[in-house]
């Protein structure tokens, strides 16, 4: 039985969600390889050869995988994997797109975002907002697996000896095409990497308000910024802020709820969270239920002088 893991990365390294897949990928037993797709990738793949657990790097460095399309990915991923029992990838937004196509290749039934292994063939993944845990058992001959990263701890950074192996890339699909992409550039931490989340809500109003009142705060406490989906859908922020069961699953050491209410699609997105804190000043809100720390407060008055304290 092996398994192959395939890296998210920016062909300089790997993504820490792959380090947290690697970790998955031991809970189920096996020889663990890992899957770098890129071009000029060969920085990711030296990264990858150094994950303690991994025992082989396959690279595949070739221009049509430069963007990571699915079109042109799902398949080679599909070609390799009548070597191994598994197949994993991060359930980050760029495996959520191939891997299905991953699936549909291999004829088998994709199982979405695990959150624990039960052994080789039984899983246990999240639905309903993650109110309800449903343990899988697959009998399919590939298991094509995503994996919640914020529910396995990273696997080690340093302490492999991976060999590297070049793979003959698959042909360009031509079904799809790269144009252009448009990044949000911030000097705050990644959001699904963070150890502290400041999270606003559509009680902050505007755009500007959102802004105004959450920036200073993390900026003090080096946190990254999220929201929920209803302040992204009212323009105070861009679409990568957004976290809930259609945006980003963070867990971070601390979550910092201000102004939201705590709806169900939120809280399916921080609320594996360590500590949480919500300031809201409605004490019915759905977020004191999840939260450690609430604060019954006009956030407009307790911000800024929580930020001040601090």
């Amino acid at each position: 039985m092996s398994v192959l893991v395939i890296a998210e990365h920016d062909n300089a390294s790997i993504k820490k969600a792959t380090l947290n897949t690697v970790t998955a990928a031991g809970k189920i037993g096996g020889d663990i390889h890992i899957l770098v797709a890129g071009k000029d990738c060969d920085g990711a793949a030296q990264t990858a050869a150094k994950v303690a657990g991994v025992s082989k790097v396959l690279v595949a460095d070739a221009p049509q995988y430069n963007h990571e399309l699915a079109e042109n990915i799902a398949p080679l991923v599909a070609k390799l994997a009548a070597g191994y029992s598994h197949v994993l990838a991060p359930a980050t937004t760029m495996c959520k797109n191939f891997m299905p196509r991953v699936a549909a290749l291999l004829d088998v039934a994709q199982i979405s975002e695990i959150i624990a292994v039960e052994s080789a063939d039984t899983f246990v993944r999240p639905i309903y907002a993650g109110n309800v845990l449903v343990t899988a058992k697959s009998s399919d001959p590939i298991k094509v697996i995503t994996v919640r990263g914020t529910s396995f701890d990273a696997a080690p950074a340093e302490g492999g000896s991976a060999a590297v192996e070049a793979v003959d890339p698959t042909p360009e699909a031509g079904l799809s095409s790269y144009v252009s992409q448009e990044l949000t550039k911030s000097e705050r931490p990644e959001l699904t990497a963070a150890r502290i989340v400041v999270s606003g809500g559509r009680a902050l109003g505007s755009y500007e308000e959102f802004h105004k009142q959450l920036e200073p705060l993390a900026d003090k406490l080096g946190a990254a910024i999220g929201a929920t989906r209803a302040a992204v859908d009212a323009g105070y922020a861009p679409n990568d802020y957004q976290v809930g069961q259609t945006g980003k699953v963070v867990a971070p050491e601390l979550y910092i709820g201000i102004g939201l209410s705590g709806a169900i699609q939120h809280l399916a997105g921080m609320k594996d969270s360590k500590v949480i804190v919500a300031i809201n000043k409605d004490e019915e809100a759905p977020i004191f239920q999840v939260s450690d720390y609430g604060l019954v407060a006009d956030l407009f008055t307790a911000v800024p002088e929580l930020t001040k304290a601090i």
